[in-house]
């Protein structure tokens, strides 16, 4: 008979949760997703919220993850610089980095963190993409390696410069550097792997959920 009393759960949508955009420009905003834009530094943040049970196959295996992630973004012709299970604020999140070929030269970077409920998800994302001139990084940081011997020609052929980050059997795609390891980063800081790094990075710890959020049953 009290039931009237009882304080009804808030729905949960896109402003449930926040994330610091940096200054840059709001360029979309609706139900689904909202998207910040820096034209100076080619990059984009965006947040996503899917009013649907998430497709990730797993949260608890990081191997079938990154298994399940190098297969799909290979197919597309990319390859994986980082795939990692974490906790947001103890809600237990995936944190992705992806290269995809541009179709001149150069690459884009995407950085997402994913926040997987029972029937939901909220994704941060952070795109930013190699414009002018590119592959400085690469040459650079080529150099050195070659010079040091970790890096070696072999008839023609680079030995151990490209490499899956996790499986060094897997061949398909676009493969990781040794350049786009990340401790390379501050020498490069303008460069938009290092962009993608540091904004998605920045965006996790200052991310902020809204209340509603609390009653969201896990993802299992």
């Amino acid at each position: 008979m009290f039931n009237f009393l009882k304080k009804k759960k808030a729905k949960v949508h896109i402003n449930s949760v926040s994330i610091p955009h940096f200054g840059w420009d709001k360029v979309e905003e609706n139900e689904s997703r909202i998207i910040w834009v820096n034209p100076e530094q080619n990059a984009l943040i965006s947040l996503y919220f899917f009013d649907l049970q998430p497709d990730l196959p797993t949260i608890k295996d990081t191997n079938h993850l990154r298994d399940f992630h190098r297969k799909s973004i290979a197919a597309s012709g990319g390859g994986i610089i980082e795939v990692n299970t974490f906790k947001v604020q103890n809600i237990p999140s995936v944190k992705t980095i992806f290269k995809i070929p541009q179709a001149e030269s150069g690459m884009t970077y995407i950085a997402s963190v994913t926040i997987p409920f029972k029937n939901c998800s909220f994704v941060i994302k952070v795109q930013a993409v190699e414009a002018g001139t590119t592959g400085i990084r690469d040459t650079v940081i080529l150099s050195k390696l070659l010079e040091s011997e970790e890096v070696s020609f072999d008839n023609d052929d680079l030995q151990n410069w490209f490499e899956d980050p996790y499986d060094p059997t897997f061949k398909e795609g676009t493969l990781m550097n040794k350049s786009e390891q990340e401790k390379y980063d501050a020498e490069f800081p303008q460069h938009p792997l290092t962009i993608a790094r540091i904004s998605i990075s920045k965006a996790i710890q200052e991310v902020v959920f809204k209340p509603e959020i609390k009653d969201l049953p896990a993802f299992k």
